[in-house]
């Protein structure tokens, strides 16, 4: 059964970008065939703790002997392991927040990237290695290559080096800018560009959701 893990992490319940787009994946996931499944895990609504002991950043063999996290701790992160390790695809919404990551994502970054475990320490295993991982991320601006901001995205860099290079994980970036266009009525010029960004990340986010199943 191919099983898609969708994780939200915008703050915004009614109008989000990022969250339309993860749910058109998701949704063209599910057309596909009746056993096509969907876990959901939405990161705002239902926030991780950020790591509570860094001892959670090694797996249990590479720790010292003073090094005992909280049982429940550990659990948790079992749990979001598992729950990544059984996916066949992952899509994850990432809007842009003060031109970086929001902390409930990050968190969830800081759960499931541990050294020794998903990550080469002692060895060189990347068991998450060629996992398919769409980043879908909105922006308010443009911040694409050629662009003024561009250097000014610290968004998807540190969510590529994580689950791309370190992991080993194959990722793949959609971008939507310009959301800010319906808040900020000095953007109102730019409004048929911003339509044209959402338009094609639509039309992007149906097309690897089938991809990923052919």
């Amino acid at each position: 059964m191919p099983a898609l893990l969708r994780l939200d992490s915008s703050a915004d319940l009614t109008s989000s970008t990022s969250r339309q787009l993860t749910g058109v994946f998701a949704d063209t996931w599910r057309g596909l065939g009746p056993r096509h499944s969907v876990i959901e895990r939405d990161l705002h609504v239902s926030p991780l703790p950020h790591l509570p002991d860094a001892a959670l950043h090694y797996a249990r063999r590479l720790r010292t002997e003073d090094e005992r996290p909280d049982p429940s701790a550990e659990q948790l992160q079992d749990e979001l392991l598992a729950e990544l390790e059984a996916a066949d695809a992952v899509v994850i919404g990432a809007p842009m927040y003060n031109w970086s990551i929001p902390s409930t994502l990050k968190a969830w970054l800081d759960h499931v990237h541990v050294l020794g475990t998903t990550v080469p320490y002692d060895t060189k295993d990347q068991p998450l290695a060629g996992k398919p991982v769409v980043v879908i991320s909105s922006r308010g601006l443009e911040y694409g290559p050629g662009t003024p901001d561009a250097d000014k995205d610290h968004t998807i860099p540190p969510i590529v080096q994580i689950l791309g290079t370190s992991m080993g994980m194959d990722v793949t970036i959609v971008t939507a800018d310009l959301t800010a266009v319906r808040r900020v009525p000095a953007m109102a010029r730019l409004a048929g560009r911003a339509q044209a960004s959402l338009e094609a990340a639509t039309d992007r986010v149906r097309s690897l959701a089938v991809q990923l199943n052919t």
